[in-house]
């Protein structure tokens, strides 16, 4: 089979836009990118780079992460970094996740974290005729979701303030004011404490969920998974012992995670 041809440079290019959309092929080949990269790799100023990024976040193409890179957003349509990892962890995890849904007979989600948002890779429903939907493909406010509130207990409190007090955070609705900090640190003690994250209603009126961290064989946090049901559900559930079925289901994951090294882990 033929290589396609080469396409042709238009007559009369639109440098900002050019420069935009080689920007975008940036974030998508590579995965992470920081701003004098940018900057250098267009031949461009930094301010110029900067202005073009805020752009690329304004619509949803970019989002920075707590080291101020900026990695693929949720408009761009592939993985937020790493594909081939975020593959990889699917599929380590959806057995895992098939017998957790028929255990508790309710659903369970798959994630990773991208900044201030967590991005829903994969969901096995339960049986219920009342249950939690798909969520595949969906994208949450990483301090609202209970997986990304358990992602977020493993990072440095500084940190955690860092990433939610930038322009990206505010942009996309995630800004956490100073006067909200204190509890919300004290949240993430807790969930730190107790090796689980609780969402009552904080992202979808009528729904709650239980989360957990996950893990790599050097203790890195590669993603969460959680049990999503309808808010009326939780407690009986939490009283039959969801927490420590879910605490097996993520030792035994992170057993076959560490045994599937990536780059990305």
């Amino acid at each position: 089979m033929q290589n396609p041809p080469l396409q042709k440079k238009p007559m009369y290019p639109i440098e900002a836009v050019d420069n935009a959309l080689r920007l975008l092929q940036l974030l998508r080949d590579g995965g992470s990118l920081r701003l004098k990269d940018a900057a250098k790799e267009l031949g461009v100023a930094p301010s110029t780079a900067h202005r073009l990024l805020a752009m690329l976040v304004y619509r949803g193409f970019a989002v920075q992460d707590e080291s101020r890179s900026y990695v693929p957003g949720v408009a761009i349509g592939v993985g937020p970094a790493g594909l081939g990892w975020t593959r990889l962890l699917r599929t380590v995890a959806q057995p895992h996740m098939e017998i957790l849904a028929g255990r508790v007979n309710e659903t369970v989600n798959l994630m990773v974290r991208v900044g201030t948002k967590v991005r829903f890779l994969a969901t096995v429903e339960g049986k219920n005729a009342l249950r939690v939907g798909d969520r595949q493909g969906s994208v949450m406010p990483a301090n609202k979701a209970s997986g990304g509130k358990a992602m977020l207990a493993e990072l440095d409190p500084e940190m955690v303030r860092k990433l939610f007090s930038t322009s990206s955070a505010e942009i996309g609705g995630d800004h956490i004011l100073d006067s909200e900090y204190p509890a919300f640190l004290h949240e993430l003690e807790t969930i730190r404490r107790n090796g689980f994250a609780a969402n009552f209603e904080g992202t979808e009126d009528g729904i709650g969920a239980l989360g957990m961290a996950l893990h790599n064989a050097s203790g890195d946090v590669v993603g969460a998974f959680s049990v999503a049901t309808p808010v009326a559900r939780i407690r009986p559930l939490f009283d039959a012992g969801l927490v420590h079925i879910m605490d097996e289901t993520r030792r035994q994951l992170e057993i076959d995670i560490a045994a599937n090294p990536s780059d990305a882990t």
